[in-house]
Protein backbone atom coordinates (compact mmCIF):
# COMPACT_ATOMS: atom_id res chain seq x y z
CA UNK A 1 0.00 0.00 0.00
CA UNK A 2 1.44 3.35 -1.07
CA UNK A 3 1.74 5.92 1.71
CA UNK A 4 1.50 9.66 1.05
CA UNK A 5 4.84 10.08 2.84
CA UNK A 6 6.51 8.06 0.07
CA UNK A 7 5.36 10.63 -2.46
CA UNK A 8 6.49 13.51 -0.26
CA UNK A 9 9.93 11.94 0.13
CA UNK A 10 10.17 11.25 -3.61
CA UNK A 11 9.26 14.82 -4.54
CA UNK A 12 11.47 16.42 -1.91
CA UNK A 13 14.42 14.76 -3.63
CA UNK A 14 13.41 16.54 -6.84
CA UNK A 15 13.03 19.97 -5.26
CA UNK A 16 15.00 22.90 -6.62
CA UNK A 17 15.48 26.18 -4.75
CA UNK A 18 15.75 28.31 -7.89
CA UNK A 19 12.59 26.84 -9.43
CA UNK A 20 10.79 27.34 -6.11
CA UNK A 21 11.82 31.00 -5.99
CA UNK A 22 10.61 31.53 -9.56
CA UNK A 23 7.29 29.82 -8.77
CA UNK A 24 6.82 32.06 -5.73
CA UNK A 25 6.90 35.06 -8.06
CA UNK A 26 5.02 33.48 -10.98
CA UNK A 27 2.08 32.38 -8.86
CA UNK A 28 1.78 35.74 -7.09
CA UNK A 29 2.43 34.69 -3.51
CA UNK A 30 3.19 38.16 -2.15
CA UNK A 31 1.03 39.97 0.37
CA UNK A 32 -2.23 41.06 -1.22
CA UNK A 33 -1.75 38.83 -4.27
CA UNK A 34 -4.01 35.92 -5.22
CA UNK A 35 -1.52 33.22 -4.16
CA UNK A 36 -0.49 34.87 -0.92
CA UNK A 37 1.33 32.55 1.45
CA UNK A 38 1.64 29.58 -0.90
CA UNK A 39 4.84 27.55 -0.63
CA UNK A 40 6.75 25.71 -3.34
CA UNK A 41 9.21 22.83 -3.43
CA UNK A 42 10.41 23.79 -6.88
CA UNK A 43 9.33 20.91 -9.13
CA UNK A 44 8.24 21.25 -12.74
CA UNK A 45 4.94 19.79 -13.94
CA UNK A 46 6.48 17.10 -16.23
CA UNK A 47 8.21 15.63 -13.16
CA UNK A 48 4.91 15.58 -11.30
CA UNK A 49 3.23 13.78 -14.18
CA UNK A 50 5.97 11.15 -14.13
CA UNK A 51 5.33 10.69 -10.43
CA UNK A 52 1.61 10.18 -11.11
CA UNK A 53 2.49 7.11 -13.18
CA UNK A 54 4.68 5.77 -10.39
CA UNK A 55 2.11 6.28 -7.63
CA UNK A 56 -1.15 5.91 -9.57
CA UNK A 57 -2.49 3.16 -7.30
CA UNK A 58 -2.40 5.22 -4.12
CA UNK A 59 -5.55 5.15 -2.00
CA UNK A 60 -7.88 8.14 -2.13
CA UNK A 61 -7.54 8.64 1.64
CA UNK A 62 -3.80 9.13 1.15
CA UNK A 63 -4.40 11.51 -1.75
CA UNK A 64 -6.53 13.68 0.55
CA UNK A 65 -3.54 14.06 2.86
CA UNK A 66 -1.46 15.35 -0.04
CA UNK A 67 -4.26 17.71 -1.08
CA UNK A 68 -4.13 19.36 2.34
CA UNK A 69 -0.40 20.07 2.08
CA UNK A 70 1.02 23.58 2.47
CA UNK A 71 3.15 22.91 -0.62
CA UNK A 72 1.70 23.75 -3.99
CA UNK A 73 3.26 20.80 -5.85
CA UNK A 74 1.87 18.29 -3.37
CA UNK A 75 -1.62 19.68 -3.85
CA UNK A 76 -1.10 19.59 -7.61
CA UNK A 77 0.05 15.97 -7.66
CA UNK A 78 -2.94 15.07 -5.48
CA UNK A 79 -5.24 16.58 -8.10
CA UNK A 80 -3.38 14.94 -10.98
CA UNK A 81 -3.71 11.59 -9.22
CA UNK A 82 -7.43 12.21 -8.75
CA UNK A 83 -7.81 13.06 -12.44
CA UNK A 84 -5.97 9.87 -13.40
CA UNK A 85 -8.02 7.69 -11.07
CA UNK A 86 -11.27 9.35 -12.15
CA UNK A 87 -10.52 8.68 -15.80
CA UNK A 88 -9.74 5.03 -15.12
CA UNK A 89 -12.24 4.32 -12.35
CA UNK A 90 -15.72 2.84 -12.29
CA UNK A 91 -18.79 4.95 -11.49
CA UNK A 92 -18.45 4.44 -7.72
CA UNK A 93 -14.82 5.51 -7.77
CA UNK A 94 -15.66 8.54 -9.87
CA UNK A 95 -18.42 9.63 -7.55
CA UNK A 96 -16.10 9.38 -4.54
CA UNK A 97 -13.44 11.46 -6.28
CA UNK A 98 -16.00 14.07 -7.34
CA UNK A 99 -17.31 14.37 -3.78
CA UNK A 100 -13.81 14.64 -2.31
CA UNK A 101 -13.00 17.33 -4.85
CA UNK A 102 -15.95 19.53 -3.94
CA UNK A 103 -15.41 19.05 -0.21
CA UNK A 104 -11.82 20.23 -0.49
CA UNK A 105 -12.08 23.27 -2.76
CA UNK A 106 -10.25 25.45 -0.21
CA UNK A 107 -7.10 23.53 -1.09
CA UNK A 108 -7.65 23.97 -4.85
CA UNK A 109 -6.46 27.52 -4.52
CA UNK A 110 -4.58 28.63 -7.59
CA UNK A 111 -5.38 28.83 -11.28
CA UNK A 112 -3.18 25.91 -12.34
CA UNK A 113 -4.72 23.67 -9.70
CA UNK A 114 -8.20 24.50 -10.98
CA UNK A 115 -7.32 24.33 -14.67
CA UNK A 116 -5.63 20.93 -14.45
CA UNK A 117 -8.54 19.28 -12.66
CA UNK A 118 -11.97 20.97 -12.77
CA UNK A 119 -13.14 19.94 -16.24
CA UNK A 120 -11.68 16.44 -15.92
CA UNK A 121 -13.47 15.71 -12.65
CA UNK A 122 -16.36 18.12 -12.06
CA UNK A 123 -17.25 18.65 -15.71
CA UNK A 124 -16.89 14.98 -16.57
CA UNK A 125 -19.02 13.86 -13.62
CA UNK A 126 -21.79 16.37 -14.26
CA UNK A 127 -21.96 15.77 -18.01
CA UNK A 128 -25.09 13.60 -17.78
CA UNK A 129 -26.35 14.97 -14.45
CA UNK A 130 -27.92 18.02 -12.87
CA UNK A 131 -25.48 20.93 -13.10
CA UNK A 132 -26.98 23.32 -10.57
CA UNK A 133 -23.88 23.03 -8.36
CA UNK A 134 -21.96 24.99 -11.00
CA UNK A 135 -24.31 27.94 -10.57
CA UNK A 136 -23.82 27.81 -6.81
CA UNK A 137 -20.05 27.80 -7.28
CA UNK A 138 -20.28 30.67 -9.78
CA UNK A 139 -21.86 32.84 -7.10
CA UNK A 140 -19.44 31.83 -4.36
CA UNK A 141 -17.47 34.48 -2.49
CA UNK A 142 -14.36 32.39 -3.16
CA UNK A 143 -12.43 33.21 -6.31
CA UNK A 144 -11.29 29.66 -6.96
CA UNK A 145 -14.78 28.17 -6.65
CA UNK A 146 -16.00 30.63 -9.27
CA UNK A 147 -13.13 29.61 -11.52
CA UNK A 148 -13.94 25.93 -10.95
CA UNK A 149 -17.49 26.64 -12.13
CA UNK A 150 -16.56 28.11 -15.49
CA UNK A 151 -13.52 25.91 -16.20
CA UNK A 152 -15.58 22.77 -15.53
CA UNK A 153 -17.62 23.60 -18.62
CA UNK A 154 -14.60 22.92 -20.85
CA UNK A 155 -15.73 19.29 -20.75
CA UNK A 156 -19.17 20.24 -22.04
CA UNK A 157 -17.70 22.43 -24.77
CA UNK A 158 -15.60 19.54 -26.08
CA UNK A 159 -18.85 17.60 -26.36
CA UNK A 160 -20.63 20.37 -28.28
CA UNK A 161 -22.66 21.64 -25.35
CA UNK A 162 -22.40 25.40 -24.86
CA UNK A 163 -25.45 26.44 -22.85
CA UNK A 164 -23.90 26.27 -19.39
CA UNK A 165 -20.74 28.05 -20.50
CA UNK A 166 -22.81 30.93 -21.87
CA UNK A 167 -25.10 31.12 -18.83
CA UNK A 168 -22.20 31.04 -16.38
CA UNK A 169 -20.31 33.59 -18.45
CA UNK A 170 -23.25 35.94 -18.10
CA UNK A 171 -23.29 35.45 -14.31
CA UNK A 172 -19.57 36.18 -14.15
CA UNK A 173 -19.71 39.14 -16.52
CA UNK A 174 -19.41 41.64 -13.67
CA UNK A 175 -16.93 39.67 -11.59
CA UNK A 176 -14.21 41.84 -10.06
CA UNK A 177 -11.34 39.37 -10.44
CA UNK A 178 -8.99 39.41 -13.43
CA UNK A 179 -8.48 35.64 -13.14
CA UNK A 180 -12.20 35.15 -13.69
CA UNK A 181 -12.16 37.53 -16.67
CA UNK A 182 -9.38 35.43 -18.22
CA UNK A 183 -11.16 32.14 -17.49
CA UNK A 184 -14.47 33.28 -18.97
CA UNK A 185 -12.79 34.72 -22.05
CA UNK A 186 -10.85 31.49 -22.49
CA UNK A 187 -13.99 29.35 -22.32
CA UNK A 188 -15.80 31.60 -24.81
CA UNK A 189 -12.82 31.25 -27.13
CA UNK A 190 -13.09 27.46 -26.78
CA UNK A 191 -16.76 27.67 -27.75
CA UNK A 192 -15.74 29.63 -30.83
CA UNK A 193 -13.24 26.97 -31.87
CA UNK A 194 -16.12 24.55 -32.26
CA UNK A 195 -18.96 26.89 -33.20
CA UNK A 196 -17.98 30.45 -34.05
CA UNK A 197 -21.59 31.46 -34.69
CA UNK A 198 -22.52 30.65 -31.08
CA UNK A 199 -19.61 32.65 -29.71
CA UNK A 200 -20.25 35.65 -31.94
CA UNK A 201 -23.94 35.72 -31.09
CA UNK A 202 -23.04 35.84 -27.39
CA UNK A 203 -20.35 38.46 -27.91
CA UNK A 204 -22.58 40.77 -29.91
CA UNK A 205 -25.05 40.73 -27.04
CA UNK A 206 -22.54 41.29 -24.25
CA UNK A 207 -19.20 42.59 -25.52
CA UNK A 208 -19.92 46.22 -24.63
CA UNK A 209 -20.32 45.22 -20.99
CA UNK A 210 -17.44 42.74 -20.83
CA UNK A 211 -14.25 43.53 -18.93
CA UNK A 212 -11.48 44.32 -21.40
CA UNK A 213 -9.39 41.27 -20.45
CA UNK A 214 -12.37 38.94 -20.86
CA UNK A 215 -13.10 40.34 -24.30
CA UNK A 216 -9.47 40.16 -25.42
CA UNK A 217 -9.24 36.51 -24.41
CA UNK A 218 -12.53 35.69 -26.13
CA UNK A 219 -11.55 37.27 -29.48
CA UNK A 220 -7.90 36.21 -29.47
CA UNK A 221 -8.32 33.96 -32.53
CA UNK A 222 -10.33 36.48 -34.54
CA UNK A 223 -8.78 38.38 -37.43
CA UNK A 224 -7.04 41.67 -36.65
CA UNK A 225 -9.88 43.67 -38.20
CA UNK A 226 -12.52 41.75 -36.25
CA UNK A 227 -10.66 42.29 -33.00
CA UNK A 228 -10.46 46.01 -33.65
CA UNK A 229 -14.18 46.17 -34.42
CA UNK A 230 -14.96 44.62 -31.02
CA UNK A 231 -12.40 46.63 -29.09
CA UNK A 232 -13.46 49.94 -30.67
CA UNK A 233 -17.21 49.25 -30.52
CA UNK A 234 -17.47 49.38 -34.28
CA UNK A 235 -19.97 46.54 -34.63
CA UNK A 236 -23.38 47.39 -36.11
Amino acid sequence: MINHREIISYLQNLSDIEIAAHSQRYFKTGKGEYGYGDKFLGIRVPELRKAVKLFQDINLSEIKKLLKSEYHELRLIALLLMVHQFKNGDINKREKIYNVYLKHTKYINNWDLVDSSASYIVGAWLFDKDRSILYELAQSSKLWERRIAIISTAYFIKNNQFTDTLKLSKILLTDSEDLIHKAVGWMLREVGKINIEVEEKYLKQHYKNMPRTMLRYAIEKFSSSQRQDYLKNNLP
